[in-house]
């Protein structure tokens, strides 16, 4: 195949992609607006009772009795802390490593002590 029919297939398989691209987005469009026209207060109330059921009847709750619950939410909280703590000890070492570098490149001036009017001589 030419190097020119090769061009023209790559731009007829993007402009397929494009239109694609825009049908899927109205359709998306379209499925929103349905969606949210579709929940009126009434069927909202119903959803509600009805999630509200099935979770009772499933009970959840009995599988992490016996303080398995407890232990899982301090095994998480250590989780989230260790990973908080190495976080903020990564940013700890780029600002150490900035702050080096900058000083490296442009060092800070020597402070020169102000001037009293004791030191200035009188003629």
């Amino acid at each position: 195949m030419r190097f020119e029919a090769l061009i023209t297939k790559v731009q007829q398989a993007e402009q397929a992609l494009e239109a694609s691209e825009r049908e899927t987005a109205s359709q998306w469009q379209q499925l929103k607006r349905h969606w949210t026209s579709s929940w009126t207060p009434a069927r909202i109330v119903v959803a509600g009772l009805v999630s509200g059921f099935m979770v009772g009847r499933a009970r959840p709750l009995r599988v992490t009795s016996g303080g398995g619950l407890l232990q899982m939410i301090t095994a998480l909280s250590g989780l989230f802390a260790g990973s908080s703590a190495q976080a903020a000890a990564n940013e700890a070492e780029q600002a150490a490593d900035i702050a080096a570098h900058a000083v490296a490149v442009d060092p800070l001036p020597v402070a020169t002590p102000l001037a009293t009017p004791f030191d200035i001589d009188m003629p």
